[in-house]
């Protein structure tokens, strides 16, 4: 007999918005959770360096041939309006717009500069380590010490001379070209003196005798600079400031070869980005 009072039992509804909850609690619990480890990028120092070396390079190449071709009455314009063949560094990269490309230029090799004033401050720390004579080592350890102030003082002239043009402040942009030629000169000094303390313990630097010879460059083409600058501002000789424009350029040279000798010194070495190892729970 069917009781009359029983009735089909329905199952009981289920709350759909808590069943969704559930479902996305598992699906979140079952997640796993990434971790990237080891080398996540390499790039090669010299790569780096080279192209620290090109920037400013390709900028002074390029500012020098376009005002050349469009600008050459600008460029060559002197204060005692004499005979002028090369313009100066300052002129081809004080107009309108090769000023723009320098400066964008010298703003991007700023990073791999510092890099490499790092680099080679630990790598004469290392070879410093090794000197036994305690007088050798002390020295060594001042002069590399001195290397990487010096480099310093002079990216931050770099960066000044770059910036304020001898347009738009003349006096200011003297003034800072000059700390950049004097912290230029004793850096090359100190790296070559660095790289040979101490070799009766320790080989010297392999590009030692190279530093020398750029240091020797500079000092030559620095004299020149003075004394064709002095004959061009003070006596206004024909063609003095073509002469002081063209010590200028190989000093500059000097410069950008004196900081590109580190993919000889460290050829194989590789910049990398890993990430650390979390500790076993």
């Amino acid at each position: 007999m069917v009781n009359p009072d029983s009735s089909d039992e329905t199952p009981p509804k289920l709350d759909v918005r808590n069943d969704e909850r559930t479902t996305d609690q598992c699906h979140v619990n079952t997640v796993k959770l990434l971790e990237y480890k080891g080398v996540l990028w390499t790039c090669g120092l010299r790569e780096v360096c080279l192209a620290a070396l090109w920037l400013p390079l390709g900028a002074l190449i390029f500012c020098y041939v376009t005002a050349s071709i469009f600008q050459a009455d600008d460029i060559h314009e002197t204060h005692c309006r004499v005979y002028n063949v090369v313009p100066s560094i300052s002129a081809i990269t004080g107009i309108s717009p090769q000023r723009y490309v320098w400066r964008i230029c010298i703003a991007f090799h700023l990073g791999p500069r510092l890099l490499i004033g790092s680099l080679y401050y630990n790598y004469h720390k290392q070879r410093t380590a090794h000197i036994i004579d305690q007088k050798a080592r002390i020295l060594a350890t001042k002069l590399g010490e001195a290397c990487y102030w010096l480099n310093l003082v002079e990216l931050f002239a770099l960066t000044g001379v770059t910036y304020v043009s001898n347009r738009e402040n003349y006096y200011v942009h003297e003034k800072i070209f000059i700390i950049f030629m004097i912290t230029a000169l004793v850096h090359m000094l100190c790296r070559a003196r660095v790289g040979c303390a101490g070799a009766a313990c320790v080989p010297a630097v392999r590009t030692n005798r190279l530093v020398w010879i750029l240091f020797y460059v500079a000092i030559a083409a620095t004299a020149g600079l003075v004394v064709h600058f002095l004959r061009h501002r003070l006596l206004c000789r024909p063609l003095a400031f073509t002469w002081f424009s063209v010590c200028e350029y190989i000093l500059a040279t000097a410069n950008m070869a004196f900081h590109a000798i580190v993919v000889r010194d460290l050829p194989l070495h590789q910049l990398q980005v890993v990430s650390p190892h979390s500790k076993a729970e």
